[in-house]
């Protein structure tokens, strides 16, 4: 009897855990550098009186005060915070950190996400997201720039790939902290320690040149590696990337003068894989071509995507409006040098205009008989209202092999009540600007398996369809070579819109 009564009381405590706080990050896309932190007084939340840098994943917790969850105004919860890692810290052991972090308070379950101890600073939930992607360094090792050098099809190709593999390029991902500036700085290095060895025109247009591949590749779909749909991606980013800094040069797109493809890619305003965070956590700034990783898996299907676009790229930049026409068959001229815009559908906002209570709550705090926990990220259906809120289950969102949203209601917090001043009702899963498959309103499906948002320009240019003819090697890179042509965007191209003649 004992045992059995053991058991009932087991069973009885496992019903009632929910998943413990996750992993969260201290991110504003293209905000400031550092975010505060602020004192926590007897009389609440005090003046700011530290920061931490962009990028930093903290642990957090509710602070509880008088039987209450310690809120703004709006219902926005301040949090007590453990750092799991700190940028300006970081070394290459952070990465295994931070997952061993992710992986464990993933599995774990727990009464409530309450601190342990009253905490002496705070953090705002709104300058927290949940983003599982760990931070990247390069590996260590050196590549061989005389082979590298070898290995090109260009005296551009060559200088990027020297570059790659120089000692100055080794120094960029060495911190989490200031990559985009790292890598100009070395460059800047670069050239200044080979003087006289190429034109200055040259080595300047070589680095305009990496620094297009790279906002090429990782704008681009790198799950398509070598196949033709993504090199012609590629071809037409990096038209994008020519037409904002020639004839069209403008301070507010990075650009400083005609040609300036440095600046143009590497604001993040125009091209946002260059946000400082992001930097943490892609190869963006990396060494992708080093010789000695070429027969790394991931490092070798990378260098085999910029060798397959590096020619087409020189020539978009560099060439002439004749070999414009013949990378970009079928098109007009005037059309063509006037794509600045593109969007990839499938990465807009989700939206769910069928699912009238479902809702995307970014800090909330749910309670049950005096303990709270933090809901941050997460999408939910609403269910019914209760006093003070209302109860909800997570609307757990998958992407099906077919690309189709499909959505599971599961009661990862039963009994809890969602605080009502975070709950709206007033769309429900709709959104502004939400069409199927996010493209425009004007296209017909048989069958709609996602929505997404539009951006706001979408209907003030026009859609182009650009066909490129490509030596696809597959989305291994490995097979063996074949011509083939290929269109990309298009009115109803649900993977990529490039627009032209947006003012």
């Amino acid at each position: 009897m004992g045992l059995n009564a053991i058991g009932l009381i087991t069973t009885a405590q496992a019903a009632t855990l929910i998943p413990a706080a996750p992993v969260m990050t201290l991110y504003q896309f293209n905000g400031p550098a550092r975010m505060s932190y602020y004192a926590l007084t007897p009389h609440g939340v005090g003046a700011a009186v530290g920061s931490l840098p962009q990028g930093t994943s903290v642990i957090p917790c509710l602070v509880v005060r008088n039987g209450q969850a310690l809120t703004d105004d709006s219902g926005a919860p301040y949090v007590g915070f453990e750092i799991v890692v700190n940028p300006d810290e970081a070394t290459p052991a952070a990465t295994a950190r931070f997952q061993r972090a992710l992986a464990e308070r993933k599995t774990r379950q727990v009464t409530n996400h309450h601190c342990s101890a009253q905490p002496t600073h705070v953090l705002r939930i709104r300058d927290l997201s949940v983003l599982e992607r760990p931070p990247s360094f390069d590996p260590p090792g050196r590549g061989d720039p005389d082979r590298a050098a070898r290995a090109a099809t260009s005296r551009l190709d060559a200088i990027v790939r020297t570059f790659h593999n120089s000692p100055e390029c080794a120094q960029v991902n060495r911190h989490l902290v200031g990559r985009r500036a790292a890598l100009a700085t070395a460059w800047d290095r670069f050239i200044a320690n080979h003087a006289g060895q190429w034109e200055k025109t040259t080595v300047a247009r070589a680095k305009h040149l990496d620094y297009t591949l790279r906002t090429a590749l990782y704008e681009g779909h790198l799950g398509r590696g070598c196949n033709a749909y993504g090199a012609c991606e590629r071809n037409v980013i990096v038209l994008s990337i020519r037409n904002r800094a020639v004839g069209q040069c403008s301070s507010r797109q990075g650009c400083q003068f005609p040609g300036d493809f440095q600046g143009v890619t590497s604001n993040p305003r125009q091209y946002n894989i260059w946000d400082a965070y992001l930097t943490q956590i892609s190869g963006l700034t990396s060494c992708y071509l080093r010789t000695d990783l070429a027969e790394q898996p991931a490092p070798q299907r990378l260098q085999a995507m910029y060798t397959q676009t590096v020619g087409a790229a020189e020539k978009i930049l560099y060439g002439s409006s004749a070999e414009l026409l013949e990378l970009f068959p079928g098109n007009d001229l005037d059309d063509l040098t006037a794509l600045r815009h593109y969007y990839h559908p499938p990465a807009m906002g989700k939206c769910f205009p069928t699912e009238r209570r479902l809702e995307y709550i970014t800090g909330a705090v749910a309670e049950r008989g005096g303990n709270f926990a933090l809901i941050a990220n997460l999408r939910v259906h609403v269910d019914t209202a209760v006093s003070g809120g209302y109860r909800f289950r997570e609307a757990r969102t998958t992407t099906d092999a077919g690309g189709n949203d499909r959505i599971q209601l599961i009661d990862r917090y039963p009994g809890f009540v969602l605080d009502e001043r975070k709950v709206e009702l007033s769309s429900g899963g709709a959104a502004r600007r939400c069409t199927p498959y996010g493209v425009s309103t004007s296209c017909q499906f048989d069958e709609i398996g996602r929505y997404r948002t539009t951006p706001s320009w979408l209907t003030a240019g026009k859609p182009l369809a650009l066909t490129c003819r490509i030596q696809t090697r597959g989305r291994s890179c490995t097979d063996s070579p074949r011509q083939q042509r290929v269109t990309v965007g298009g009115a109803c191209d649900i993977d990529m819109m490039p627009m032209t003649r947006v003012p």
